[in-house]
């Protein structure tokens, strides 16, 4: 089996759109989407993207996605109010999705298992194995990365989360960040993603950045262009994200607020 596998789309659904065309055009067996998928401007027209693939769909659960579910049951639909971006971005979600949209939603899945031609037994996951808000960087130390590995039977696990693409292998473990679609730091505007099988593949996936962002400032989503400034309207310095987020893994526990 081959795997595309989406992280961070970030209810951009245009890098979706371009991403999917791409891996439909190199034949892949799967799609695996890793969590994070419709927290931002346009949450119900990425939902029925990923609604309507065929063939077979892996979902991953992301926080965001989590958060969107949590906003929907609870009624937390007033964006005004809420003074987190976060909660602000759920809320917007919230207000907009069907029913069967937040069901399916609902039904993303911690993590998933699969077996990947050339790459071996495979776990998929958003921030960590243990949490889906754990983080993980380019330059987390191979004790840290070790302890959070910990007890994992799968040689290859797939991660997202930080937005930012890297392969890191500890000990027996090899840790694959596929990177981000919708919203990546990696100093370049596109669309990254990973393609599994035979090897790790690190794609970017070029798309029309300017044109999407005018779709998306017409959708009132809240806090456009501070979710958005740093990745795809004026790119920031990988490293300095990197090191930004690193900070803040090493001083807040994996299971503590989203971050």
């Amino acid at each position: 089996m081959r795997a595309a596998v989406l992280c961070d789309i970030h209810g951009n659904a245009a890098a979706l759109d371009a991403v999917l065309a791409e891996a439909t055009r190199e034949g892949v067996d799967a799609f695996v989407i890793g969590g994070d998928a419709v927290s931002g401007p346009m949450p119900c027209e990425t939902l029925e993207l990923l609604m309507a693939l065929d063939g077979p769909v892996h979902l991953v659960r992301g926080n965001g996605d989590r958060e969107i579910v949590e906003s929907y049951d609870q009624g937390l639909t007033e964006i005004e109010r809420l003074d987190d971006p976060a909660m602000r971005a759920a809320a917007f979600a919230a207000g907009r999705l069907s029913r069967a949209q937040r069901d399916f939603l609902a039904a993303f899945a911690q993590t998933v298992a699969l077996e990947v031609d050339g790459v071996g037994p495979t776990l998929f996951c958003h921030g960590s194995p243990r949490s889906d808000t754990e983080i993980i960087t380019r330059i987390t130390s191979d004790a840290r990365l070790r302890e959070i590995l910990a007890g994992v039977e799968q040689t290859v696990v797939v991660g997202g989360h930080t937005h930012q693409q890297f392969d890191r292998t500890v000990d027996r473990w090899r840790f694959v960040n596929a990177g981000s679609v919708g919203m990546p730091y990696e100093g370049r505007r596109a669309a990254y993603w990973a393609l599994l099988g035979p090897a790790v593949e690190l794609r970017r996936t070029e798309y029309d950045v300017d044109r999407a962002l005018v779709e998306m400032r017409g959708g009132g989503f809240p806090d456009l262009e501070e979710m958005l400034k740093e990745s795809l309207i004026d790119p920031v310095d990988p490293g300095e994200v990197a090191e930004f987020f690193e900070a803040q893994a090493t001083s807040v526990p994996p299971d503590g607020p989203d971050r």
